[in-house]
C-alpha cells in the first residue's frame, strides 16, 4: 500500500482556518488525478481541493462541516488501491468536537470517550436531557457505543417528543453552529434553522463592523442617463464586433467615479489610526451578487482601464462568483467600490461602506421620470445616485461635489476623453 495524504491548501495570512463542505467522493471510490475531491470554504471565497494523486480514497479524516487549517491531512489516498476496497475503520471520522458539525452530518458526529463506556460523557448527558436510554439510539461509535450525534440524530428523527437539544455554545465570530436536521413542525407556522456560511458570517461581521466605527452619511443626486444611453445605442454593434463584449452601465459608472476621485482625492482615501492614507491609484470594488453571498472583487488600475476591459473583467467577475471560483486576491483591497442595485430594480437606497474604503457609490434602476428643463416638464431616464461617505475625514463639501463630477461625467460622456 502507498498512501498520499490530502491537505488543507494554503490560506491567505488573514485567514485562519476554513468548514469542509461536503465531500465529493466516498471511502473506497477510485479517484483521478486532480478531481476535485470536496470544496473549503473560508471567509472570503471558496477553495476546490484537488487529488494530488490518482488511486483509491483510503480514508477520509475530516469529514464534511469540519474546521481546519492550512496543510491539515484531510483524507489519504492508497495509490495501489482497488476501488470498491474496505475502508479503514477511521474513514467516517468528523470534524473534531470543538468545531459543530454541519446539519446533514449532525447524525454522524463522533466524539472521544473512554473504550469501557457503553455511552460517551456528551452522549450520556443528551440521553438524560430527552428522557432516553441507551437502548433506544443505535451507537456508532467504536464497539457499539453511542455517541452524541447518535443522540442529536435520534432527537432530531423525533425519537422523543422534547425539542431538539440545543448545540453547544457556538464559537466566536466565524465558527458555524449546529442547526436542526429538519424544520419544526408548528402546523401552519414552520421555521427552519440553518448555520450561517463563513462567507455570510464575515459579511455581517464587516457590516456591524463598518456602522459602528465610520461615521456614515450619504449624499444624494440624480443623473439624466439619456447621453449614455444613446452612446450605448450608436457604438453597440462597433464595439461588440470590435471587442467580444458588449458595452454597458457599468464601464461608465467606473469611468465617471474614476474623474470624480481625481478631481476629490479624500473620497479615495482611508483612514489609518489618526492618519489620512491618500491612494495614489484607483481600485475600484464592484459589488457583485452571488449564490454564497455578497462579494466585492476589485478592478486594480481601473483608471487605467478603457471601457472594453472594464466589461471584460466585470463579466469574468460575474461569471467567478457565480461558480464560487473568485480568489481572495481579487477580493482584496480597493480604494473605493460601487454597488449596483438598479439590477434588482431598486429605486433609492444608502449602501454601506466597504472597510477600509471611506465611500461608495450606489446606483440604481434606470426609470422614465418627469423633470423640468427650462421651464418645460419633459420625460427623461432618471437615475438616482447615492454616495455614501465616512464623515471623520470626507466634508460634506467634498462628497456633494464629487457626486455631482460624477453626474456631470454621466450627462456629458465626452468629459471623459478629455478629463474634465
Amino acid at each position: 500500500m502507498s498512501i498520499v495524504e490530502v491537505k488543507v491548501p494554503q490560506l491567505s495570512e488573514s485567514v485562519a482556518e476554513a468548514t469542509m463542505l461536503t465531500w465529493k467522493k466516498k471511502p473506497g471510490d477510485a479517484i483521478a488525478i486532480d478531481e476535485i475531491l470536496i470544496e473549503i470554504e473560508t471567509d472570503k471565497v471558496v477553495l476546490e481541493v484537488p487529488a494530488p494523486s490518482a488511486g483509491v480514497l483510503a480514508e477520509i479524516v475530516q469529514g464534511d462541516g469540519a474546521t481546519v487549517v492550512a496543510d491539515q491531512v484531510i483524507a489519504k489516498i492508497d495509490t495501489e488501491g482497488k476501488a470498491g476496497a474496505a475502508a479503514p475503520a477511521a474513514a467516517p471520522a468528523a470534524a473534531p468536537a470543538a468545531s459543530a458539525p454541519a446539519p446533514a452530518q449532525a447524525a454522524a458526529a463522533v466524539t472521544g470517550g473512554s473504550k469501557s463506556d457503553v455511552s460517551m460523557p456528551a452522549a450520556a448527558k443528551l440521553l438524560a436531557d430527552n428522557n432516553l436510554k441507551t437502548g433506544d439510539v443505535a451507537g456508532s461509535g467504536k464497539d457499539g457505543r453511542v455517541t452524541k450525534g447518535d443522540v442529536l440524530g435520534a432527537v432530531a428523527s423525533g425519537a422523543t417528543a422534547k425539542a431538539p437539544v440545543a448545540a453547544p455554545a457556538a464559537k466566536p465570530a466565524l465558527q458555524q453552529v449546529a442547526a436542526s436536521a429538519s424544520p419544526k413542525d408548528l402546523g401552519d407556522r414552520p421555521e427552519e434553522r440553518v448555520p450561517m456560511s463563513r462567507l455570510r458570517a464575515r459579511i455581517a461581521e464587516r457590516l456591524l463592523q463598518s456602522q459602528s466605527t465610520n461615521a456614515i452619511l450619504t449624499t444624494f443626486n440624480e443623473v439624466n442617463m439619456a447621453p449614455v444611453m444613446e452612446m450605448r445605442k450608436k457604438f453597440q454593434d462597433a464595439f461588440t464586433k470590435e471587442h467580444g463584449v458588449k458595452i454597458g452601465f457599468m464601464s461608465f459608472f467606473v469611468k465617471a467615479a474614476v474623474h470624480a476621485l481625481k478631481k476629490y482625492p479624500v473620497i479615495n482615501a482611508s483612514v489609518d489610526g489618526n492618519d489620512i492614507l491618500y491612494h495614489g491609484y484607483f481600485d475600484i470594488g464592484i459589488a457583485v451578487g452571488s449564490p454564497r453571498g455578497l462579494v466585492v472583487p476589485i478592478l486594480r488600475n481601473a483608471d487605467q482601464m478603457s471601457f472594453a476591459d472594464i466589461e471584460k473583467k466585470i463579466a469574468e467577475f460575474g461569471q467567478k462568483a457565480k461558480d464560487g471560483k473568485l480568489s481572495i486576491e481579487e477580493m482584496t483591497g480597493g480604494t473605493f467600490s460601487i454597488s449596483n442595485g438598479g439590477t434588482f430594480g431598486s429605486m433609492l437606497s444608502t449602501p454601506i461602506i466597504n472597510p477600509p474604503q471611506s465611500a461608495i457609490l450606489g446606483v440604481h434602476a434606470t426609470k422614465d421620470r418627469a423633470v423640468v428643463e427650462n421651464g418645460q416638464i419633459v420625460i427623461r431616464p432618471m437615475n438616482y445616485l447615492a454616495m455614501s461617505y465616512d464623515h471623520r475625514i470626507i466634508d460634506g463639501r467634498e462628497a456633494v461635489l464629487g457626486l455631482v463630477a460624477m453626474k456631470e461625467a454621466l450627462e456629458d460622456p465626452s468629459r471623459l476623453l478629455f478629463d474634465i
